[in-house]
């Protein structure tokens, strides 16, 4: 049978379109979203002989009943528009807080839960003991001239009186009503020789509440203005019955008694409506790992269809080869850098496509080892790609080469967008011929017509920048080995979740030589002292970095935000007006960032303003002073990589942050960077301060939200996810097997497509 649309006015001759028109309005009217009226079912085609078999026009409401009783169990995908005191209106709300459909409505977890004691008689209260009742409301007082207001009941059952109290109750005026009942939770006293309950949790009920206690106690939810957290759990309270129809069970019992995990629907019974603690926290247990081991099933998918979806040409390394790249180099390497090298070189020496991550500290040396590797390729006769995120970065990678490369027969090009016309189209022409062998430039190398001869070795920077699709793209003209570079150290526990596809390598020490920079959080009443301090180290013909949050001026909550062009004015025209002050941010045309960048470079320019652009990958060892303006505007992470541009010479360097802040966050911050400059302790605090959403984007690299798992918190059921999923796939690659079915169904729902894995439906 095709389902009708509700509320269809049809009979088997008038199905024209003044029918058709007459049925939507009444839907419109009937299913308007008010509680307790039925959802409309699943639209379909019109099928009037399903309905009647005469003339006469059908009872609307009949239809609608009829309909709801035939209807066919409740599904993952239905639209919760057509669940039971749902409709329209309501799904539109729902929409905002993220959930569309069923199977949304289900991970819709409730922020807290109440455990109400069991129900007893007001006679048999203890003082100070917590205790439910069921009473009738016989008096109201809203005392408004006390303070604060009180908002008093009396309420009674047959074997006693309680006086009900709530300070601030207002709000309740509304809600409490002479005759009606009451179900309160909370702790009783005496009070001038009366039973009180102060400030409790209550519920007004109604004949239509048959177990109050299943609608009291259970989840609060996350609610909005126009659907509270009880509306919200009456919606999902009939759903939890079709649980059975609803929930597939995802691991066999040898695996739910390894992992010591309860079954799937219980997990899902529990979390929105726990019998007990231990119940909840069972629950909560079950449902943080499934989220974590779909997530990294997800990873473990992508990374054996890496490995195994085609071959990379092996890059073969040799000692007369190893000798030559080292003699580029004017200083021996580190030991970090090579055992880098080291896990790198038998990387392309196979023919499964290398898929590492290169992470280090600032300054640590990682170019210099993404270089070695690049020579390694082409000293294997294919072709090596450099992806930065800036033009400035692309350039500074360029230059840095161009020092190691000097004399050498490596064909080098940068390639940035700002290169157009004739000069491009033969750039590309001895690109697809092979006659150049290292090519660094930014996003413009993902352009469609731009082709390699023979790309063995493609290095991703600053990988963060990028999304998962832009580092597949690189492989269009082939499966190179992917060196991913980010001079974001990274916790183990985003090693694990947005790079957990690939394999990582550590610089941890920088080179030796390098000043550690003094970090110190500035008053801004101490500005002065900082102005002339800095004018000191001018003096001594040392540069200096000035980086604002914004280019213009914006005013926000009544304190304006230092930004990069009045910055630049000031400090040119009166405090600094003695030396050359260049103004640098992202608005600029290519040509003339190049300019200003080459300037500071070559000491031309004193004292550089800019933006974050200066961010990443600027080398100028003789710039000793950092200044960040509006310092607690910036995560940790990002004040870390900015005081990485100084401290790149012998000099003694400084980084000062100019902020005036009373959020406890950005205090903290700001606190962390002064106490330490430990890459990887600040990247841990960061993650723990801002969450992992903010430092990596999720959505970038085709991670589903977590609903209730938290990677720091709960990084031991990661690992034991983590070593389970990668079991599962190196067992089963496709997932067909049976016993798989129900995983991989869900798998692809949750995040096939932003993780590429419709391939294994």
């Amino acid at each position: 049978m095709r389902w009708i649309p509700t509320c269809a006015v049809v009979t088997t001759h008038r199905t024209g379109p003044l029918c058709r028109l007459l049925a939507n309005d009444a839907l419109g009217r009937y299913n308007d979203g008010r509680e307790g009226t039925p959802g409309a079912i699943a639209g379909g085609e019109w099928d009037t002989a399903q309905i009647v078999e005469s003339d006469a026009v059908v009872n609307m409401q009949d239809v609608v009943e009829k309909q709801l009783q035939s209807r066919e169990g409740v599904t993952l995908s239905m639209p919760v528009q057509y669940l039971k005191g749902v409709g329209p209106a309501r799904a539109a709300i729902f929409e905002k807080l993220g959930v569309c459909t069923v199977a949304d409505l289900l991970e819709y977890f409730p922020r807290d839960w109440i455990f109400a004691p069991e129900r007893i008689k007001i006679a048999a209260i203890k003082p100070d003991e917590p205790a439910t009742i069921l009473a009738l409301v016989e008096s109201i007082d809203y005392q408004e001239y006390r303070r604060p207001p009180i908002f008093e009941v009396v309420a009674a059952d047959d074997t006693g009186v309680c006086r009900i109290v709530w300070f601030n109750g207002g709000y309740l005026r509304n809600q409490v009503r002479l005759g009606q009942l009451i179900l309160a939770s909370g702790k009783a006293g005496i009070y001038k020789h009366q039973l009180q309950m102060t400030n409790p949790k209550f519920m007004m009920l109604d004949e239509t509440h048959a177990e109050p206690e299943k609608h009291f106690s259970g989840g609060v939810y996350p609610a909005s203005g126009r659907l509270g957290s009880r509306q919200i759990k009456q919606i999902i309270l009939p759903v939890l019955e079709h649980l059975d129809d609803l929930v597939s069970e995802f691991y066999d019992e040898a695996v739910l008694k390894e992992t010591n995990l309860v079954g799937r629907r219980d997990a899902f019974a529990w979390i929105h409506m726990p019998p007990d603690e231990q119940k909840l926290d069972k629950a909560k247990r079950r449902l943080k790992y499934d989220e974590l081991f779909l997530m990294q099933l997800g990873l473990a998918l992508r990374r054996y269809r890496t490995q195994h979806s085609a071959s990379a040409t092996p890059c073969v390394l040799t000692d007369e080869i190893d000798s030559r790249i080292r003699r580029r180099f004017p200083f021996l390497l580190t030991e970090d850098q090579n055992a880098c090298i080291a896990e790198i070189v038998q990387d392309m020496s196979r023919t499964t496509p290398m898929n590492r991550l290169l992470q280090g500290d600032v300054g640590s040396g990682k170019t210099v080892v993404a270089l070695y590797a690049a020579l390694l390729a082409i000293a294997n006769r294919t072709q090596a790609a450099i992806m930065a995120p800036t033009e400035i970065l692309a350039s500074q990678h360029f230059l840095s080469m161009e020092r190691y490369l000097k004399n050498s027969q490596v064909r080098r090009v940068l390639l940035t967008g700002g290169l157009t016309g004739r000069k491009r189209e033969e750039l590309l022409t001895q690109i697809r011929r092979g006659e150049i062998d290292i090519i660094v430039g930014t996003v413009a190398l993902l352009q469609k017509d731009i082709e390699f001869h023979h790309l063995g070795l493609a290095v991703i920077d600053e990988q963060h920048k990028f999304g998962v699709h832009q580092r597949a793209e690189l492989r269009k003209d082939g499966v190179p080995h992917c060196l991913v570079m980010t001079a974001t150290p990274i916790p183990r526990t985003l090693a694990m979740t947005a790079f957990g596809d690939l394999d990582v390598s550590v610089i941890k020490h920088c080179p030796p030589g390098r000043e550690a920079v003094i970090t110190r959080w500035v008053d801004p009443k101490d500005r002065r002292k900082a102005y002339a301090f800095i004018r000191e180290r001018l003096r001594a013909r040392k540069q200096a970095y000035f980086v604002c949050p914004r280019i213009a001026a914006v005013e926000e909550t009544g304190r304006e935000i230092k930004a990069a062009t009045d910055t630049w004015k000031e400090l040119s025209e009166r405090v600094f007006p003695e030396f050359q002050v260049a103004l640098l941010h992202g608005r600029m045309p290519s040509a003339e960032k190049q300019r200003i960048m080459t300037g500071f470079r070559k000491g031309r320019i004193d004292v550089l303003v800019s933006t974050t652009v200066v961010e990443v990958g600027v080398d100028v060892p003789n710039a000793t002073i950092m200044v960040i303006e509006a310092a607690d505007r910036f995560g940790l992470a990002q004040l870390h990589q900015l005081r990485g541009r100084i401290g790149r010479g012998e000099s003694k360097s400084y980084c000062l942050l100019f902020a005036e802040t009373d959020n406890e966050v950005a205090k903290s911050r700001l606190e962390v960077m002064t106490r330490t400059a430990d890459g990887f302790e600040i990247a841990e605090q960061d993650l723990r301060i801002r969450g992992p959403g903010e430092l990596f984007s999720a959505r970038q690299h085709g991670l589903p939200d977590m609903k209730i798992a938290n990677i720091i918190d709960d990084y031991d059921l990661l690992v034991i996810a983590r070593r389970h999923a990668f079991q599962m796939v190196c067992a089963d690659p496709s997932l067909a097997q049976p016993e798989h079915r129900n995983i991989r169904r869900t798998l692809i729902a949750k995040f096939g497509s932003s993780l590429g894995l419709a391939d294994i439906a």
